[in-house]
């Protein structure tokens, strides 16, 4: 069934299997609704209202999320997601977009991206305050329609959505993780921007490296605005990629034909409703720098950018064409620019504001309590390795190495 909820809930208020029961949970007992659905199908128009009309993120589109099952979903993976409605009206409170995997002889819940979503965050219809008891309430009415599983895990949870409380953040089990993303506000007139909401030594650097590339030919902001241009500038993006990621002995997404035949489908779709945008900097004849965009509302998601370092000595590609992005996206109307999930110093070089990232990670089966322990301690010893400089640049020069060796280079 495309829609369904669970035979448990059914049997323990007599309704049909196939009718939505209501969920009691603390004080705000019965306040909601949850149904579970297994294709995007079922849930089309309610995902494409609240995603019109309601509170969520360039990750959630609906057109995004139909990539990631096209063409990324696992081969043992199944749709789990979740429609929330307020038990006294019937009007949506949310969607939950979930998926349930196989993992190493045990099933896991997680969210529904695939490598391909910076954040996990559901689509809420509008932007009610949520508190912990309702977040609790109407995780605890997710949880009642899910299908078996040993474990929970979802990383990436913002703490805000659009200025609302994530509700997946305000969970008891809800725990910082790890990882932090930075953001920087625009306002104001698009030609003072930079200079108005970046950091001074930021501006001055980018205005030096500005005048080398520009001496190099000159300078252009180019905008994949055709499909020629779409296969050009990605095409570049992912050779850049490539290039840079086998000289760092990293890995990187790119390297999976999969995913990058879902980018650049997402790209040609983002000529028709602008959710994708894909810009490259040229200087003279050579494109030093791509950088590839989600764009919903205001916002601005900075997702994929590939540098060609050595093409024009002495010069950052990346900040530069992060500060003519600035420029661009304040002249377009855009008040956000998303820095995206990373650590990276160039963010905090141009004044972006840190926030740090909440993950949900345990079990509910013992099967599951064991893996989730085992996540919780890898992620502290990445952490521990992460905050020793030392030990970060040894364990980065031996990962270098060990893939340089698997690789045969």
């Amino acid at each position: 069934m495309a829609s369904q909820a669970m035979p448990m809930a059914a049997m323990t208020t007599g309704l049909a299997e196939d009718e939505a029961a209501p969920h009691a949970a603390g004080a705000v007992s019965g306040a909601y609704v949850a149904r579970l659905h297994t294709s995007l199908e079922a849930v089309r128009p309610l995902w494409l209202r609240l995603e019109t009309r309601g509170v969520c993120t360039g990750h959630q589109h609906f057109a995004w999320a139909e990539g990631i099952v096209e063409r990324l979903l696992p081969r043992k993976a199944e749709l789990a997601i979740v429609e929330l409605r307020d038990a006294a009206t019937g009007e949506p409170v949310m969607l939950v977009p979930l998926m349930r995997r196989r993992a190493f002889h045990h099933w896991v819940i997680e969210w529904l991206s695939c490598g391909v979503c910076d954040y996990a965050a559901p689509l809420l219809a509008d932007a009610t305050p949520w508190t912990r008891q309702s977040a609790e309430a109407a995780w605890a009415a997710v949880l009642s329609v899910l299908p078996p599983a040993d474990r929970i895990h979802i990383a990436g949870i913002p703490k805000e959505v659009g200025g609302v409380a994530n509700p997946l953040a305000l969970l008891s089990p809800a725990r910082d993780s790890i990882h932090s993303h930075y953001g920087i506000a625009m306002d104001g007139d698009a030609e003072t921007v930079v200079k108005r909401i970046c950091r001074p030594s930021f501006v001055k650097a980018l205005n030096k490296d500005l005048r080398r590339l520009d001496r190099n030919g000159g300078l252009a902001l180019v905008e994949a605005d055709t499909p020629a241009l779409v296969d050009s500038i990605f095409g570049k993006l992912v050779e850049l990629r490539l290039s840079r990621f086998r000289e760092l002995g990293r890995f990187d997404l790119m390297a999976q034909p999969a995913v990058v035949d879902f980018y650049r489908e997402a790209a040609h779709r983002g000529l028709t409703d602008g959710s994708v945008r894909i810009f490259g900097l040229r200087a003279g004849d050579v494109t030093v720098a791509v950088q590839y965009l989600a764009a919903h509302l205001g916002t601005l998601h900075a997702l994929l950018i590939a540098i060609d370092q050595g093409a024009v000595p002495n010069v950052s590609p990346g900040l530069c064409i992060m500060g003519e992005l600035i420029r661009w996206g304040r002249g377009a109307g855009f008040d956000y620019f998303d820095l995206s999930v990373g650590n990276q110093s160039y963010k905090e070089h141009m004044g972006a504001v840190k926030a740090v990232l909440s993950e949900l990670c345990y079990g509910i089966t013992l099967k599951g309590m064991a893996a989730s322990e085992a996540i919780k301690y890898r992620g502290r010893g990445v952490a521990f390795v992460r905050d020793n400089p030392r030990l970060f640049k040894l364990a980065q020069e031996f990962m270098q190495r060990w893939r340089r060796l698997r690789s045969g280079r």
